[in-house]
């Protein structure tokens, strides 16, 4: 696969940028890395923190068809327990041959994209007006300076690794890693691979072991060469342990008020004629922030209770950081009952939204009959008006 690596190849390679964790080039570039730019007294923590990390994790987005690339899910690892903290670092290759190469890497502070770096000039992004004041700026700069080396280096050795192991183009490599605090005190921390949208290599930080997630022989050679690396996962350890909770108190602290704010959600009802015998009620809710919400529909004042008319869609984003999502209730039409979606969310407080279906169909109505009335009452005015000046 494209992880193995020992030696920096001397060839060059036209690419746009790219920094991986899928592979023991991750390795052996990590130890590199810390000889060339972390041997002074002025290496920051934090640069070691992304430098591998950041190369840890992936969505892909470029402009290959790769399906389900979005998502990289390990069995049970992805809970988000109440009240946690998380910062993730997310990163792509895609390597269309090999000459080129597209990088997808970004930061996220809970739900909120804080950090990316651009595809060709390699230059952190900062994509919240809070995220560049909550680290000195030689942070940022080393930072900027070590992503520049490493993904050059390690884009060559995964090139190299690529022909050793004769890997066929194209191919993808994604990462995610980071740490999650909870309100104990006590974190989680993790740092996942994936090749070709499947689960490749995991790394448990706490016994330093390197975990397999299939056995092609790909992965067995990968597996072996992390292994044999000993100073990439102590740096991994210390990054994941120490320098990621460090930083993402930081960047909570002073992205508070981003992360703190509140939109309350707005809901519509409307219905769809699937049949003569079945009507489906939809109630849309959508422009609210956080993301945790409960929308159930009543049936006569009291909820109705999960079944096989009754479906919910997953909460889905929209393009302005606030979220969206879709449940549906088929009934019988003319069945006799009331229906209302019923919303609840902090913002509201102790209240909830309560949109009865119905209520538009009586408007509309009302609107009809004035409307009816108004051209009743016009023709005849407009009569009397003729006949008395007829003449």
């Amino acid at each position: 696969m494209t992880l193995v690596c020992q030696e920096h190849p001397k060839t060059t390679v036209q690419t746009p940028l790219a920094a991986d964790t899928t592979s023991t080039a991750g390795t052996a570039q990590a130890e590199q890395q810390q000889k060339e730019v972390c041997s002074c007294s002025s290496c920051s923590p934090f640069r070691l923190v992304l430098h591998p990390l950041l190369n840890a994790w992936g969505f892909t987005t470029g402009s290959m068809q790769f399906p389900c690339l979005l998502l990289l899910i390990l069995p049970g690892m992805w809970a988000d327990p109440e009240g946690s903290q998380k910062l993730h670092l997310f990163q792509t290759f895609i390597f269309y041959n090999s000459n080129l190469v597209e990088l997808s890497v970004w930061a996220t502070l809970e739900d909120i994209i804080f950090a990316a770096l651009q595809n060709y000039t390699r230059e952190i992004i900062y994509l919240q007006p809070w995220v560049f004041s909550a680290l000195p700026a030689d942070e940022w700069e080393n930072l900027q300076n070590l992503f520049r080396i490493y993904v050059y280096d390690f884009i060559l050795i995964l090139q190299n690794k690529a022909r050793l192991y004769q890997i066929p183009y194209p191919f993808v490599l994604q990462c995610k890693t980071g740490c999650e605090l909870y309100p104990n005190g006590s974190y989680t921390k993790f740092y996942h691979l994936a090749y070709n949208a499947h689960n490749f290599l995991s790394f448990d930080v706490d016994s330093s072991h390197w975990k397999r997630w299939q056995e092609s022989e790909v992965a067995v050679n990968v597996e072996r060469e992390l292994s044999s690396f000993i100073g990439f996962s102590a740096s991994l350890q210390y990054l994941l342990n120490i320098t990621c909770i460090d930083h993402m108190k930081r960047f909570i602290e002073y992205g508070r008020a981003a992360l703190e704010r509140q939109e309350p959600p707005v809901a519509t009802v409307f219905a769809h004629m699937r049949d003569p015998a079945q009507l489906l009620l939809v109630c849309r809710v959508t422009g609210f922030y956080p993301r945790p919400i409960s929308v159930a529909w009543l049936r006569d004042g009291q909820e109705v209770l999960p079944g096989p008319g009754l479906n919910t869609s997953t909460i889905l984003p929209n393009a302005d950081l606030t979220y969206q999502l879709r449940s549906t209730l088929v009934v019988a039409p003319g069945d006799g009952h009331t229906y209302a979606c019923r919303v609840r969310h902090c913002s509201l407080g102790t209240r909830s939204l309560l949109i009865p279906w119905g209520s538009s169909k009586v408007a509309l109505g009302i609107g009809v009959a004035v409307v009816v009335l108004l051209t009743v009452a016009a023709a005849f005015i407009g009569t009397v008006w003729y006949y008395r000046h007829r003449c």
